[in-house]
């Protein structure tokens, strides 16, 4: 590593957010639009985390790269655009909280039928009386498909709702599931919360015959992403009123207007706000300083999801 590291920073005062750049490092600020001329200095780059294709994009023209931080979990959006020999590591821990949070969030919406009362609150409406009652996360079962960080601190914030959690993952573990009994486990949930990567593996996992299997009235959350869901399916399936979900990401994305899942029934969209809250940034400048201060020291990278250790 040299003296001084070249590193592309998407914060105008990085000492501020971070709370001081490590020593050792030479930072310019970088967030998509007109690029430092020092393109070919790079050594460590953290891109913007709402930019557009322009700032991934760019890591194909930096010869020195050696490191891509980022400051979302995903990064299937990123790798296939890397150079043999950079680097990259995703925000693991950095949006636990908000995740889980939106997702019990969208469990409540949906089964305390908020947005119902935002639609009779616009009209001015005070309903006598509803013909039904509304459900209870109360003794319910929630499956939890992905269970990883962001399943355990969502399983922590259902545990004061009285509920049952069925955690899935893709291997086997203590009190885990592997997924391959997921065709037996679906029926016995109430609620399923997608929390998986998207990969070759997961693509379009949620299908006809996955969402076949739901039990009657149960909820599909998806704080995922939007290619883990076959959309025509799940639109077909809500179109007989036997299921409902809930979503924060959806394929395509954006959901263009007059696209008709906008329309299904028994659906709640919102538009991939999982990671959108107070809870984002303080973390995110804890781990990039953190990964900073152990590049500049030598010390081992966390979070590395693909090229070598560093």
């Amino acid at each position: 590593m040299a003296d001084v590291v070249k590193a592309w920073l998407p914060w105008e005062d990085p000492e501020g957010f971070l709370g001081g750049v490590p020593a050792g490092f030479d930072v310019e600020f970088f967030a998509g639009g007109e690029r430092p001329k020092s393109l070919d200095e790079v050594e460590f780059y953290v891109p913007s985390y709402m930019g557009g294709g322009d700032v991934f994009d760019v890591v194909k023209e930096m010869p020195a790269l050696k490191v891509v931080q980022l400051q979302t979990a995903g990064y299937e959006h990123v790798q296939s655009r890397l150079a043999d020999g950079v680097t990259l590591c995703n925000a693991r821990g950095v949006h636990d909280a908000s995740t889980a949070e939106l997702a019990v969030g969208l469990i409540l919406a949906t089964f305390r039928n908020l947005p119902r009362a935002v639609r009779d609150q616009e009209r001015q409406l005070w309903p006598g009386s509803y013909d039904e009652v509304d459900d209870s996360l109360a003794d319910r079962t929630v499956l939890i498909l992905g269970y990883g960080a962001i399943g355990e601190a969502l399983e922590r914030r259902l545990t004061g709702f009285e509920c049952d959690v069925i955690r899935v993952a893709r291997r086997a573990r203590d009190g885990v599931h592997p997924i391959s009994e997921l065709p037996d486990l679906l029926p016995r949930a109430d609620v399923v919360v997608l929390l998986t990567p998207a990969t070759p593996e997961t693509k379009r996992m949620v299908d006809a015959t996955f969402l076949k299997r739901m039990k009657d009235g149960a909820l599909l959350v998806n704080v995922a992403r939007g290619v883990v869901v076959d959309t025509d399916a799940l639109r077909a399936e809500l179109g007989t009123g036997r299921i409902r979900a809930a979503l924060d990401v959806t394929d395509p994305e954006p959901l263009p207007a007059g696209h008709p899942l906008w329309s299904a029934p028994n659906v709640l969209i919102n538009p991939h706000r999982g990671g959108a809250s107070t809870a984002f940034a303080p973390r995110v400048a804890r781990l990039v300083r953190a990964q900073l201060e152990r590049y500049a020291s030598g010390e081992p990278l966390i979070n590395v999801v693909a090229g070598p250790p560093r």
